[in-house]
């Protein structure tokens, strides 16, 4: 196939279109002061979209390559999406982080120390207080940059390997 489209500008149209979408909710959710939350309700919305993106993006490109899709190509448009979209939603964490709401991450610890003593009522302090240093180690900018690379990358991955394997078709040669 002599006019084969790039797997990178598909991966670059729908990884900006999967950050613009976690960019408006994560501002919904502001908006609705749920920004704290952390239930798996949300967890699997964000999942959901993530994968009808990445899906999507994949089946666009396989039609714009005539029906053909290899699994290398799904997974390049996957992952290229997936990391396109986490370096925008990392973008968006550190300005609402930094600028939005500053005070974010002290009210972060505050509430999971809050839960963690009302879970486990025979804590000591000692025991709440290293918990809570943990706790802020892995709760730091350098810390959301990552979780949010290998995050997005594991179930990009997952995603695309699954929906290539799905939608697979090499020409008869």
């Amino acid at each position: 196939m002599e006019n084969q489209p790039k797997t990178g500008k598909y991966a670059l149209n729908f990884g900006l279109l999967l950050g613009a979408i976690g960019i408006v909710f994560g501002l919904i959710l502001y908006s609705m002061d749920l920004q704290y939350e952390q239930g798996w309700t949300l967890g699997i919305v964000n999942f959901l979209i993530m994968a009808a993106v990445i899906v999507f993006g994949i089946l666009q490109f396989k039609k714009a390559n005539a029906g053909f899709l290899t699994l290398v190509q799904a997974l390049k448009v996957g992952l290229g999406i997936a990391v396109i979209a986490a370096v925008v939603s990392i973008i968006y964490q550190m300005i609402f982080i930094n600028v939005i709401e500053p005070d974010f991450l002290a009210n972060v610890m505050e509430i999971r120390k809050n839960e963690m003593i009302a879970k486990n009522p025979g804590m000591t302090q000692e025991q709440v207080d290293g918990a809570v240093e943990m706790m802020e180690r892995f709760s730091g900018p350098t810390a959301i940059i990552i979780f949010s690379l290998v995050g997005s990358l594991f179930f990009g991955f997952i995603i695309s390997l699954i929906g290539g394997l799905i939608m697979k078709k090499t020409p008869q040669q």
